[in-house]
């Protein structure tokens, strides 16, 4: 069955828990599976198309055999083709009906086994697609969230931001945040700061550059920071990315810690983290301690007030910080 993104609140999954999620729009995708997991009180597991068919029997044993404690749950499977076609049809011919099934796919074409599949079936299955924003919802919802975080641009600096994004409110959301990291200490941002800031869009992304730093990977890090060019703006904006996500993993870790479980607290994070993150973010819980991430956090607000003190140098100051931090 074909149903459209905005008929989705109007969707039973008590009848229908097979959900195909296809399309370039990942933000949107993004939204309305955090709504899904958000909605109910259950286990959510996240895997890959490719984990999923090289382990199909362990996968199978993991999530079907009926256990007491932990019966009802969610599973997404991302990165979706045809190739999991099969496997579908398996799970569905075994009547499951107290598992949510959802497959995030990239665009499918219209010949797609996977999706006509969906469409076509006569039971209880639904294929949305998720096309990518207009000009106009994404104006919305720039000024909407603008508005909630009582940032105040020109009409000029919002319709850049908009046409920036690549038709994808998720890009559109980073690059407010960027701006809102920028804005910590600042009442006011003018035209020309706002496009310096949203030009790093073009480079490789803060969010890339600072999980490489807390992953240890020095020589990913090494290679971003030679393939761009950071301006002293771009500086504030990446050590107050790294402190945000410094303290998010700190948090993460001491959960873990109450409950021994470093899946169910990934799961549980508040705000969500997406699933091309979660694998990132279990390895940076691995590499770190309450203690160090602590001191890192010191660290932080000390290399911060250097940039601002010596912003002549903020380049070699972040640049020297974010490598002796990844080492």
């Amino acid at each position: 069955m074909i149903l459209k993104y905005f008929e989705l609140n109007r969707l039973n999954l008590e009848i229908t828990n097979f959900l195909l999620f296809h399309g370039k729009n990942e933000g949107y995708k993004n939204e309305e599976i955090n709504k899904i997991t958000n909605k109910f009180n259950i286990k959510v597991k996240n895997y890959d198309e490719k984990q999923v068919i090289d382990n199909t029997e362990e996968f199978f044993v993991n999530n079907l055999n009926k256990s007491l404690f932990d019966s009802d749950k969610i599973i997404i499977i991302n990165k979706c083709s045809d190739k999991i076609l099969k496997i579908i049809e398996e799970l569905i011919d075994r009547n499951i009906n107290d598992i949510i099934f959802i497959l995030n796919s990239d665009a499918l074409e219209k010949k797609s086994k996977l999706r006509n599949f969906f469409e076509r079936s006569k039971k209880n299955l639904v294929s949305i697609a998720f096309y990518p924003d207009n000009f106009d919802t994404l104006l919305r919802i720039a000024r909407q969230t603008l508005r909630e975080k009582k940032i105040l641009l020109s009409s000029e600096c919002i319709n850049v931001l908009v046409s920036k994004c690549a038709s994808d409110r998720k890009n559109l959301l980073n690059e407010i945040e960027k701006i809102e990291l920028y804005l910590k200490d600042k009442k006011k941002i003018n035209n020309e700061e706002v496009f310096k800031i949203i030009n790093l869009s073009e480079n490789h992304s803060v969010n890339e550059l600072i999980n490489s730093c807390l992953s240890k990977n020095q020589k990913k890090l090494f290679n971003i920071l030679n393939d761009n060019i950071f301006s002293n703006e771009d500086c504030i904006v990446i050590i107050r990315s790294l402190l945000r996500k410094t303290k998010n993993l700190l948090n993460l870790i001491t959960e873990f810690h109450l409950n021994n479980n470093i899946d169910t607290t990934i799961d549980k994070a508040k705000p969500p983290i997406f699933w091309k993150e979660k694998n990132v973010i279990r390895d940076q819980m691995n590499i770190w301690s309450i203690k160090k991430l602590k001191k890192l956090i010191v660290e932080i607000n000390d290399i911060e007030y250097q940039i601002k003190k010596n912003s002549y140098n903020s380049i070699n100051l972040t640049t020297n910080f974010l490598l002796e931090k990844s080492a």
